[in-house]
């Protein structure tokens, strides 16, 4: 997103204090604009696949389709529209399922006013937004896993997996990277499917921790 772009925003979320809470942050901020909202995902899913928005804040805890539901849904539409979740919940199984289930970020509602707009307008920019304590639980939910903690060998990857991962845990979204090594971003989910594979994980989140912990570096 450069300087001069509006962030289009819509809302998933059924607490209207919420909405209108982020409502006012938007109107006090002219790069960023919610041009709808919804209090429940079924709802949310016909209004993204109409406005085609550049982000969508999604809360977990609603009732009827829920969050995880309908994150996976919305992912399945293959918008190029940014998911990020936004919720009370910092609970190691919902973290892990909402990143598995291809979030871009997981940000929880009590964060700074100022802080949550930056990070609306990082995720915006291609890059994998959280809030600080949300790193820490996926890691240690991860390590109780053990799936990909230490089970691979670095020298079994290639060096373009190699340099794609060390992106990936920069936070860098498959388009960022395409246009970082000069390739095509179906190149880049190809590269990424295998690397994965090889590391046993399910989400390109589970590798950003993983290289982080092995200390991937190019």
């Amino acid at each position: 997103m450069s300087a001069r772009e509006t962030l289009r925003v819509v809302v998933i979320d059924d607490h209207p204090l919420l909405r209108k809470g982020l409502q006012q942050l938007a109107d006090l901020s002219p790069d960023i604009e919610i041009v709808g909202e919804v209090d429940d995902g079924a709802a949310g899913l016909i209004m993204v696949q109409k406005l085609k928005p550049d982000l969508v804040l999604l809360d977990l805890n609603m009732p009827g389709m829920n969050g995880q539901e309908t994150l996976i849904a919305l992912k399945q539409m293959d918008l190029d529209t940014r998911v990020v979740i936004l919720t009370v919940s910092n609970a190691e199984e919902d973290i892990v399922a909402a990143l598995r289930g291809g979030a871009d970020g997981y940000l929880l509602k009590d964060m700074d006013p100022e802080l949550l707009l930056d990070n609306f307008r990082e995720v915006a920019n291609g890059r994998l937004v959280m809030s600080p304590n949300i790193a820490e639980c996926l890691i240690r939910a991860l390590r109780t896993d053990k799936r990909g903690m230490g089970v691979t060998n670095i020298s079994e990857l290639t060096k373009r997996e190699c340099e794609i991962l060390v992106h990936i845990s920069g936070g860098e979204s498959n388009k960022v990277i395409a246009r970082k090594l000069d390739i095509a971003e179906a190149t880049v989910k190809v590269h990424v499917k295998h690397l994965l594979k090889k590391l046993g994980l399910k989400s390109r989140v589970e590798a950003a921790v993983w290289a982080v912990n092995q200390k991937v570096t190019l």
